[in-house]
């Protein structure tokens, strides 16, 4: 080939594949290698490599030869080299050392076996390289929008090809329900995720992630581009419903225009790019009661009447009361004006009519704390009497009379928040009392090594209880609440069933997860109780209102000093082996056992669950063995003689 034509070949496969030059000398060098080693029959043991030059078209075959004596008579050219050419080559090598030196061969004398091999190797290369520059390429592009061009749709999926190389797959997930697309439309998608397989990159792209929006403000407003406009967040439901909520960076923006544009006309282009998506555009705002009273638009809510919790299992929570005639903007249609605000603001929102919260409140007045009220304020509550007792009967309550009712919702609101939040800091501090007595270890098991249903697992776990540690200081704290979890799942076997099943698992897991060794009861000392019994406070002596607490029972205490005030408990179970007087002698082991009458004896079970109580009618402790029945634990005084 002459030297123009090598040229002219080499750079139109560069070009073509968008391949760096060293790729293709690369792919070149191996077809070389691989023709010559075909066309010689070359063992593999036996190095070759190549050398190509594209600007002269020039190429050398090197092989690892021996260096053997000038004198020797005969030599293989194959596999040695004389000394005073491997000088040429290398002045310091000796007699016995490996060179890699330059065989003479032509291309032309391969034959077409192997020629076709070596072709079929280049392109095999050539591709392998695309594959691999393309996976690079559009993995460094996730998270970017680009354009594509419809090549097919098939039900489940559509192809787009991006900038005429790379095939990318639009799912049926990711496509905005209303759209629909032809073959050769050009859509901007926005690239989700993109992996490696062996045919090639596998890219995804979606129209309905919620960062395709932020990307389209990004190309349609350019003091977002510039930094001067910060999205904070975006709730979107694609094909129907947005928002969008902006905060300006630098004095004097308003970030809310900035994203509409004069007229309207930016946010405009991005509705006609989804297809006539609703969008709502909402400064955002520090304070989360003004942030959740914008995120409510276009209802229009008062931030002063947007009540603020934290609650232990649910989270952020917010109480918003708002008019009559703003109840429906704000809910929405099928609730999603105040689904989407929930998403945008990260908080769960509870929206109230004043007349739905103006009876909630009145029909509490006998209870704490809104007890007081009636007394400190007779005649509003007289006068919010006469007003839902109008509004009851359906007829026209004036504007001044929602403000009276609005004023007593507003203080009978506040004051139920003031108790709720006293009742979060009295359920924090008992959890957190008894998370100090459980060991370390437990808040490192997950809930699922507990091996419960999964509607179970799925109801107990909360912001708060995540590990089998917080599920255990909730059990001990206050047990009410991890029912009234598994209550409102409405789990299949029934709430108090699903509890027992969780106090049997936290039983069987912990022990084996603790491997505390059992300690060996003396004789003497079965009819006597523990020290650690003896010291236990009795049932008229514990606090109620102290957080109880678990005791290692099964850790050897006689080398620790005692404590001088131990701490309250719910129940000590210590698991202690029967006598040895009373346990039979085990069978040889290469005999079978063998019952009464002379049968293969069934498998011992394991000795049921004993508890020591102090019995204090006789004055003496008790020994109890726990039998299961459906739906709770029966005890029965057990004698183990």
């Amino acid at each position: 080939m002459a030297k123009s034509d090598f040229t002219l070949a080499f750079n139109e496969i560069t070009e073509a594949h968008h391949l760096p030059r060293e790729v293709v000398i690369d792919a070149l060098k191996q077809a070389l290698i691989a023709a010559f080693r075909r066309d010689t029959k070359r063992s593999d043991a036996q190095r070759v490599d190549a050398e190509v030059d594209p600007n002269t078209s020039r190429y050398r075959i090197l092989l690892e030869k021996e260096v053997v004596e000038d004198s020797t008579p005969q030599i293989n050219d194959m596999t040695e080299i004389r000394l005073s050419e491997a000088r040429q080559i290398n002045p310091k090598v000796e007699v016995g050392d490996l060179i890699m030196a330059p065989h003479e061969t032509n291309t032309k004398s391969f034959g077409r076996i192997a020629a076709q091999n070596a072709k079929q190797f280049i392109l095999q290369k050539i591709r392998e390289a695309e594959r691999a520059a393309l996976y690079h390429e559009y993995k460094g592009r996730e998270g970017e929008l680009v354009i594509g061009q419809v090549q097919n749709i098939s039900n489940q999926t559509i192809t787009v090809m991006l900038n005429g190389r790379a095939e990318a797959t639009l799912p049926v997930k990711e496509q905005i329900r209303n759209e629909r697309f032809k073959q050769g439309d050009k859509i901007r998608v926005y690239i989700m995720e993109v992996r490696e397989s062996n045919r090639g990159p596998q890219i995804i792209v979606s129209r309905a992630h919620r960062n395709l929006l932020r990307r389209l403000f990004e190309f349609e407003v350019p003091e977002i581009y510039h930094g001067q406009v910060e999205i904070k967040s975006i709730a979107r439901e694609a094909g129907q419903r947005s928002k969008v909520a902006v905060a300006a960076l630098q004095p004097g923006i308003d970030p809310v225009g900035a994203c509409v544009g004069q007229r309207g006309i930016r946010i405009q282009t991005i509705v006609k790019e989804l297809h006539d998506e609703r969008i709502d555009v909402i400064e955002w705002s520090p304070d989360p009661a003004v942030f959740i009273a914008k995120a409510l638009s276009p209802a229009h809510t008062n931030s002063q009447y947007v009540y603020l919790e934290d609650d232990i299992d649910q989270g952020n929570t917010a109480t918003v009361i708002v008019g009559e005639d703003q109840l429906s903007l704000a809910i929405g249609r099928e609730g999603q004006n105040a689904r989407l605000a929930a998403k945008l603001t990260g908080w769960r929102i509870d929206i109230k009519s004043i007349s739905e919260a103006a009876f909630d409140a009145y029909q509490r007045l006998d209870q704490p704390p809104l007890d007081r009220l009636a007394a400190e304020m007779p005649d509003l509550i007289t006068e919010v009497a006469r007003i839902l007792e109008k509004k009851r009967a359906d007829r026209t309550v004036m504007p001044e009379e929602y403000q009276t009712l609005m004023r007593f919702v507003h203080m009978a609101e506040t004051r139920l928040l003031e108790q709720r939040k006293a009742d979060q800091a009295r359920r924090r501090k008992l959890i957190e009392q008894a998370r100090q007595n459980l060991p370390r270890r437990v808040f490192q098991m997950q809930l699922e090594e507990l091996e419960l249903e999964e509607d179970i697992l799925k109801a107990i776990r909360t912001r708060s209880i995540q590990n089998v540690g917080d599920l255990m200081a909730r059990l001990q704290a206050e047990e009410h609440s991890v029912l009234a979890l598994l209550e409102a799942a409405k789990v299949k076997d029934g709430a108090q069933e699903a509890l027992n099943a969780i106090k049997d698992a936290i039983e069987s897991l912990v022990p084996n997860f603790l491997n505390t060794p059992e300690p060996a009861p003396a004789p003497e000392a079965e009819a006597q109780p523990s020290p650690e019994l003896a010291a236990l406070p009795s049932a008229e002596a514990v606090d109620e209102e102290a957080p109880p607490a678990f005791i290692d029972v099964e850790a050897p205490a006689p080398s620790r000093p005692p404590a001088p005030a131990p701490p309250p408990v719910i129940a000590a179970k210590p698991r202690r082996p029967l006598p040895a007087a009373d346990v039979p002698p085990a069978p040889p082991k290469d005999e079978p056992r063998r019952d009464k009458r002379g049968g293969k004896a069934k498998p011992n079970k394991p000795p049921a669950a004993r508890d020591l109580i102090f019995d204090e009618e006789r004055g003496e402790t008790v020994r109890l063995r726990k039998h299961k029945r459906r739906g709770g634990r029966d005890w029965e005084e057990y004698d183990e003689d």
